[in-house]
């Protein structure tokens, strides 16, 4: 895993010094307005200010985000299914973010995958329970503050949780709605509800593709181009957690059917709540119905005794801004740059921490971003391109049943003998949970040791069904 971690942070981590040629740089006293208080915003100022105190720059960080992350509901709601992979999990920890288990709703152990076929339960990797289910908010509405067992404190948001730790650094949160943004003088302004207006050197813009925010940089002396983005469908159906442990276990169950339009679909376990995550093109009530009433999700999850108490369609970035960036101006997260439908929190991490490496020991110009920035917005660009191509080749399994055949038999095979080199199921883990790059997905598929054993699979598919084991 540890070369897995190298090859995908990449150089964009490092902090090589350079001088800014245009002479656009952050200064004692500099002001830095970040638009957007989620993970790619939360992790913009960690490491600003971190990396600018190694070297005595006083800068100050104004976060602006009107959401409350301590309030359940769509007050605090950051429209994310809300996993975290074990690479970003043990990235953290080297970065000394460690996650309390307050923030942590359940430890994930094991994907369950869903066919017409058979389900198979594929075991973490690394023996280890390292993924995290959790909420981005303070839970779904009517959450309330349910005690934890043995008296332990509620839930803490995840957002909530980086928020204060950027305020331990000294960053500022604010709620204060901006309605303008204005270029006057080589500096961009930002401008306020109340009539004020206050300038900045620098805008880290970490709102999203949901936000209107984008909308309000055409003053800027750049051109934005939108990204490419598709509508998603959540919903968080509650129960008691003793139930959902008894049903779901400490596992994700994710489904590969048949069903037109559907590219992807999950349901996690968190708590006193399960959240179902369906991607799809097009997606509307019509295919959320049809994937909630299909057999092979009615027996893995009855909707009819757990109500859907909170739901929304956010929109995802499917593909990245041509140039998230220009004088005084960084877009990171899915506002610019994020991985396709897997690990967006990974990429917020990423392209936060490149940008303000970026910021802090090279320039604030466009020519310093295109020079240290981008190089990490197009590695994930590039890997998205795989991703894509993986996900085309995911569809002809959903459309063709003997390949699901040929999935599960390999899967459920490589589950039940310890010895038996993993091919399918380190594959299926690395695509459903985001750990690993797409491009290390696809030079693991075009392994000799997994070409032979889904020809020999070909030739002798397993007829006889596995039963999924659900997680004590």
């Amino acid at each position: 895993m540890a070369s897995t971690q190298q090859s995908y942070v990449g150089e964009a981590f490092s902090a090589t010094g350079g001088d800014d040629r245009s002479g656009i740089s952050l200064e004692d006293g500099s002001r830095v307005a970040v638009v957007g208080g989620g993970p790619a915003g939360s992790f913009f100022s960690y490491f600003l200010l971190k990396m600018a105190g190694t070297i005595d720059l006083d800068v100050t960080v104004d976060i602006f985000d009107p959401r409350s992350f301590s309030n359940c509901g769509p007050a605090g709601c950051n429209h994310c299914g809300g996993i975290v992979s074990e690479t970003l999990i043990q990235i953290l920890a080297a970065e000394g973010i460690n996650l309390p288990r307050s923030v942590v709703q359940r430890g994930i152990e094991s994907y369950v995958v869903h066919m017409d076929v058979g389900s198979v339960a594929i075991e973490s990797l690394s023996g280890e329970m390292r993924i995290a289910a959790l909420y981005r908010g303070n839970g779904p509405r009517e959450g309330g503050e349910p005690p934890r067992e043995g008296g332990e404190s509620p839930w803490e948001s995840f957002d909530g949780y980086l928020q204060n730790m950027t305020k331990d650094m000294g960053a500022k949160v604010v709620r204060q709605l901006i309605t303008g943004v204005d270029w006057r003088d080589g500096y961009p302004w930002l401008q306020f509800a109340d009539h004020s207006e206050t300038r900045y050197d620098l805008i880290a813009v970490a709102s999203g593709v949901n936000s209107n925010f984008i909308n309000m940089l055409d003053a800027m002396p750049v051109t934005l181009k939108p990204p490419r983005t598709t509508r998603t469908f959540i919903c968080e159906f509650k129960s008691s957690e003793a139930e959902l442990l008894e049903i779901l276990g400490n596992a994700v169950h994710v489904f590969l059917l048949a069903i037109p339009r559907l590219e992807f679909a999950a349901i996690i376990p968190k708590g006193d709540f399960a959240t179902v995550v369906m991607v799809g093109e097009d997606l509307d009530q019509e295919l959320v119905h049809e994937f909630l009433n299909d057999p092979v999700v009615r027996d893995c999850f009855p909707t009819d005794s757990t109500p859907c108490v909170c739901s929304c369609s956010p929109l995802i970035n499917l593909k990245a801004r041509s140039r998230p960036y220009g004088d005084r101006l960084v877009m990171v997260g899915d506002s610019g740059v994020t991985r396709l439908y897997k690990d967006g929190i990974g990429a917020a991490f990423r392209t936060a921490k490149a940008a303000a490496s970026t910021a802090v020991f090279q320039g604030i110009s466009e020519q310093a971003f295109e020079s240290k920035f981008w190089p990490a917005c197009r590695r994930i660009n590039n890997d998205n391109a795989i991703g894509a191509v993986m996900f085309a080749s995911t569809g002809l399994f959903k459309r063709f049943r003997f390949l699901r055949r040929i999935m599960y038999s390999m899967a459920a095979r490589e589950q039940q003998k310890a010895n038996r080199k993993p091919h399918m199921s380190s594959m299926l883990w690395n695509m459903f949970t985001g750990s690993a790059p797409y491009t290390e997905i696809l030079l693991d598929a075009m392994h000799p040791g997994f070409i032979g054993h889904f020809g020999w699979n070909l030739l002798n598919p397993m007829r006889k069904k596995v039963k999924v084991k659900k997680d004590e």
